[in-house]
């Protein structure tokens, strides 16, 4: 948790995790309302192309997985399952990862995880900061309006007792990029298409704690 608080301290503060803005960003207070920050600039052109290719990898990775192992979720593992809303508010959440197909073709190809503590603060541009608090691997970046039905997410992924977030864009191996969803009432999800580490795409769901 320690480790978690630091990095994300950093990421709020200093604004990094996400990447910068070459326009720049309003100084907002912890209540405000976010910046219009176009995530377009920010993304390297590697994660533009796995933002594009989103689709492509739902229906690689829907391809591989059994149907009874997400029959459970029909909202949260529909592709073309979204509702407007799609900035989430600060405060704490609940969140869960899964999982699908296996990136090299070796290996499950479903995997779930159990809920685990997460976080959305504002840093100082007003922009919204999503931080995983605890495990072994700890998605932090910045969320990007994009449409109403579909924010997108840039950070890096900290690793083991790291307790600081390398900037956005400096590591191609740690960067991430994803699309932000509601998929329900006060239900959102993070896909992650073609992540660095075994699968070929992540779904992470999370609630208000």
């Amino acid at each position: 948790m320690r480790a978690y608080v630091s990095a994300v301290a950093a990421c709020v503060v200093l604004a990094g995790c996400g990447g910068s803005d070459d326009g720049g960003g309003a100084v907002a207070s912890s209540g405000s309302r976010a910046v219009s920050l176009d995530w377009r600039r920010v993304a390297t052109s590697a994660d533009r192309g796995r933002l594009r290719g989103w689709r492509g990898a739902w229906i690689n990775a829907l391809s591989h997985v059994d149907p009874t192992a997400i029959g459970r979720e029909p909202a949260l593992f529909d592709p073309d399952h979204s509702i407007a809303g799609a900035m989430p508010q600060p405060g704490a959440y609940r969140c869960r990862t899964f999982k699908l197909g296996a990136k090299t073709g070796v290996g499950p190809t479903f995997t779930s995880y159990g809920w685990f503590a997460c976080r959305i603060d504002r840093d100082l541009r007003g922009q919204l900061v999503f931080g995983k608090s605890s495990g072994s691997q700890r998605p932090i970046g910045t969320i990007y309006a994009d449409t109403d039905t579909r924010s997108i997410f840039l950070g890096t992924m900290v690793l083991g007792d790291e307790t600081r977030a390398l900037d956005y864009g400096r590591d191609a191996g740690r960067d991430m990029a994803g699309v932000i969803e509601r998929i329900g009432p006060r239900r959102w999800r993070m896909v992650l298409p073609y992540p660095r580490f075994e699968s070929v795409l992540d779904v992470v769901e999370f609630v208000p704690a």
